[in-house]
């Protein structure tokens, strides 16, 4: 599927992280790419995450997959929800929906979460520190959405939940299928069922906190380092009081952290390695046995297919002449032979790569490593 009716420019310019977007049905030939039963399937599955969230508005409870198929039978008429995190990476038809949404850069992708809904079920108004496709895939729901909300704005007593407690409705839809509603950064919003039936797609992309990029990165760095790199003032002189800590003091401790933060391209490095560490250790595509080189030289010369593990994280970075491949938590200098090759694994989800490939040291290496990592591997049909 692709979107037919979406000005990428223009949403970028007046949408993207600015204020919600309703795009009725734009898709070229939309159809619901996961059957209801197949999703609860998958809940009940170890190594899932997934919530059935049960109960009205206002009282609602949340249990923990993995879901036993027996709950789903003894749930009844009353309102209830299922989401089911990271389906993207067990449905390939699921994964497909990623695609359009490429336009925004690749590690910013997070995951797809789908959500199944009886009349009336929903997870109550809230509001999420990341932007959102909420793309209706059957069924329908309404949505409402209010003002942008921030750590001050009041939320309800809920040890699972994170809910508005006093939300206030600026805009509100009713979502058919195949319609969409993008939901910047910090908007609250609602989305209740109407009918049974009731699925949701949400596409979410991350967007790391300054904390945990600060946290992070001081830590990798501090890791580094040894006890005897310490302060010294071999220039002290004495004091009109003891008590006090000298403006050259601070100085030169603060200095002393600065330093030690300040190198871009160790930044680059250690964030391109801790940005592509999986969320989810789900999809495991390591072959029991390590490919052999010659294996991968006589599929390349064959003109093989490579898929990448939809679970997988891919991203690179230019760094001088080189480019640095990052592919879950893992970094791989690429020179001129493999370069272009790690560029387009990063651009797409299948590659068909050049037969002549067979004859790069570099690429055929760099190949084998990724599929014996579960990264990467040649489609069966090859």
């Amino acid at each position: 599927m692709h979107l037919k009716i979406f000005s990428i420019d223009d949403f970028l310019h007046d949408f993207w992280q600015k204020r919600p977007l309703l795009i009725r049905n734009p898709w070229d030939n939309w159809h619901n790419p996961l059957d209801p039963d197949e999703l609860a399937g998958l809940a009940c599955e170890e190594g899932i995450e997934s919530r059935l969230i049960t109960g009205p508005a206002g009282k609602l409870t949340v249990e923990s997959g993995p879901l036993p198929e027996a709950r789903f039978r003894e749930l009844g008429t009353s309102p209830w929800t299922l989401l089911v995190q990271a389906v993207d990476h067990h449905v390939p038809d699921v994964a497909a929906l990623v695609e359009p949404f490429r336009f925004i850069p690749g590690w910013r992708i997070d995951d797809v979460m789908v959500s199944y809904a009886t009349d009336g079920g929903g997870v109550g108004p809230h509001y999420d520190q990341y932007d959102v496709f909420l793309i209706q895939g059957l069924g329908r729901r309404r949505w409402r959405v209010g003002p942008r909300c921030d750590a001050s704005t009041p939320l309800l007593p809920h040890d699972d939940l994170r809910l508005i407690a006093d939300f206030k409705a600026a805009e509100e839809w009713i979502l058919e299928p195949g319609d969409m509603l993008y939901v910047p950064p910090g908007f609250a919003h609602d989305g209740v069922a109407i009918g049974d039936d009731c699925m949701t797609y949400s596409i979410g992309f991350r967007a790391p906190s300054r904390a945990d990029l600060v946290e992070g990165w001081s830590a990798h760095q501090a890791d580094g380092m040894t006890e005897e790199d310490r302060y010294a003032d071999p220039d002290l002189i004495l004091q009109s009081n003891r008590g006090e800590i000298s403006n050259a003091a601070l100085d030169r401790m603060h200095a002393m952290v600065m330093e030690a933060l300040s190198d871009r391209d160790a930044f680059a490095r250690w964030f391109g390695l801790h940005n592509s560490l999986p969320k989810y250790a789900d999809a495991d595509w390591r072959p029991e046995e390590p490919i052999a080189p010659d294996e991968v030289q006589a599929l390349l010369a064959q003109g093989a297919t490579l898929s990448r593990n939809p679970a997988s994280r891919y991203a690179f970075i230019r760094q001088g002449p080189s480019i640095l491949l990052f592919v879950d938590g893992h970094c791989f200098d690429c020179g001129e032979d493999t370069a272009s090759l790690a560029e387009r694994l990063c651009s797409v989800s299948t590659v068909a790569p050049n037969p002549k490939l067979a004859q790069a040291a570099g690429a055929v290496a760099l190949i084998k490593t990724l599929i014996d990592q579960g990264s990467l591997a040649f489609d069966e049909e090859d």
